[in-house]
């Protein structure tokens, strides 16, 4: 296959995909329509909340594709490092403070907020993830290579 019809392969795909977070969207909120249980309806709105960022994000591969490519240099990245390198540390609390509350909760069959904080933990790794990708920009890497 051709590099042209791979780009268009792959933005027919992610349209039909950003078809199922749009009906992801509308099942869940049928689910929160339903139910006034705080856990199913926090299970609800993250999924929610999650398909809506998922379709942002094909949104903005499909652009790439189809119409202006999405470039990040290692200087425009440097510029901003600092505020970055800030959220990094940030982030590292965050996954101490899960971490520490999942510790504590060993045992002690807390099953809703242990579910949470596995929740949360993994969230603020992904995160992480995230960021150090960026930091393989920041050297000139690009991290899938």
């Amino acid at each position: 296959m051709k590099t042209k019809e791979i780009q268009e392969q792959l933005a027919s795909n992610l349209k039909k995909w950003q078809k199922i977070e749009n009906a992801s969207v509308i099942s869940t909120a049928k689910v929160l329509e339903k139910t006034e249980n705080p856990l199913l309806r926090m299970v609800m709105e993250i999924i929610q909340h999650d398909s809506q960022i998922h379709y942002r994000v094909q949104e903005l591969i499909v652009a790439s594709l189809e119409s202006k490519a999405v470039t990040l240099t290692p200087d425009e990245l440097a510029e901003i490092w600092k505020l970055i390198d800030n959220h990094i540390e940030l982030e590292k609390k965050t996954v101490e403070f899960a971490e520490e509350s999942l510790a504590a909760l060993k045992g002690k069959k807390m099953l809703v907020q242990e579910y949470f904080l596995n929740y949360l933990l993994e969230d603020e790794n992904k995160h992480n993830k995230l960021l150090a990708s960026l930091e393989k920009f920041k050297k000139g890497i690009y991290p899938y290579a």
